[in-house]
């Protein structure tokens, strides 16, 4: 991209009539990102509206990709469960026992769900990918495939944990989706948000040391671009109390590091297995409170390739 002009405040109109308006950060494959001092969150303009959106996605959710993606995922499982388990004790912990109702939105292929329900949650999912939702299904999981909407929560009883993995990226609205999520919580109930992590000082860092784009910016398939803090303001806003924040190992030491997997998809791969490999290496050691222990420090200082709040309903 261009040289953007300090100082540049870019102002927009929804199709639902809602403003934006704030300083422009970047511009990506013909959007431009703002800090949208409305919303409280960096996010692209113009945002496609949800039915423009869902009929996209309907096009190109089960292309080759999506194999691909359920394949890594399954590969990915002995790795992937660590921060299930984490967050299924953090639940329990914050929960009376007798709390164990649990809707996954954006369930995937229903992996996170299984690991729920072999330790005796009560689950239901919803997932727009009629191949992710029937792998889940296979699992003997409840899937409706469906995109989460007013229509769809309409038709779905109260939760105690309502989670919602990598979501608030993809759509829209992410205000109105966790508006539809704390209108499934019984009183006291959980929302558990994972997002991106994005706009972080490593990756401010990678870019300047390797010289490189904004490669985590990915519009139109990631349309919003949180960090710890605007992610827990929205959640805030909403009726919520924070209880617990946490994140992922943090990518981009690789590029800090001189791996430049941005656009080697086989590096990027690689690296990946190396953080899986630290991960389980900690857990096999019986050092599991000293990885939950890393992970929040790291959270706390807002470093992490994810950001990962859980919060309460008032």
């Amino acid at each position: 991209m261009g040289a953007i002009a300090a100082n540049t405040v870019v102002s927009w109109t929804d199709s639902g009539g809602g403003d934006h308006d704030g300083s422009l950060v970047t511009r990506a494959q013909g959007f431009d990102v703002i800090a949208c001092a409305i919303c409280g969150f960096r996010h692209v303009i113009p945002l496609p509206d949800t039915a423009e959106l869902e009929r996209a996605y309907r096009d190109t959710c089960d292309t080759e990709e999506k194999p691909i993606a359920l394949v890594q995922a399954g590969e990915d499982q002995d790795w992937a469960s660590l921060a299930s388990s984490d967050r299924l004790e953090s639940f329990e912990r914050l929960l009376p026992r007798e709390r164990r109702r649990l809707l996954d939105v954006g369930c995937g292929p229903g992996f996170f769900l299984k690991t729920a329900r072999d330790r005796g949650w009560s689950v239901q999912g919803v997932e727009a990918s009629p191949k992710a939702a029937e792998h889940a299904r296979k699992l003997g999981l409840e899937v409706s495939g469906d995109f989460f909407n007013a229509r769809t929560a309409s038709k779905l009883p109260r939760f105690d944990v309502v989670h919602l993995n990598n979501v608030l990226e993809h759509v829209p609205n992410p205000l109105r989706v966790v508006r539809l999520a704390r209108g499934l919580l019984s009183p006291g109930g959980l929302i558990c948000l994972n997002v991106p992590n994005d706009f972080t000082p490593f990756q401010a860092g990678a870019r300047a040391a390797l010289s490189l784009s904004e490669w985590w910016v990915a519009p139109p398939h990631h349309l919003n671009y949180f960090d710890f803090e605007s992610l827990s303001q929205l959640i805030i806003s909403q009726g919520f109390d924070i209880a617990e924040r946490s994140t992922s190992f943090p990518m981009e030491l690789f590029l800090l590091m001189g791996l430049d997997y941005t656009n080697d998809p086989a590096l990027g791969r690689a690296c990946h297995n190396q953080r899986k490999k630290f991960d389980l290496g900690l857990e096999s050691a019986g050092l599991k409170e000293t990885r939950r222990a890393f992970y929040r420090a790291l959270a706390h200082a807002g470093i992490g390739r994810e950001a990962v709040v859980i919060a309460s309903k008032k």
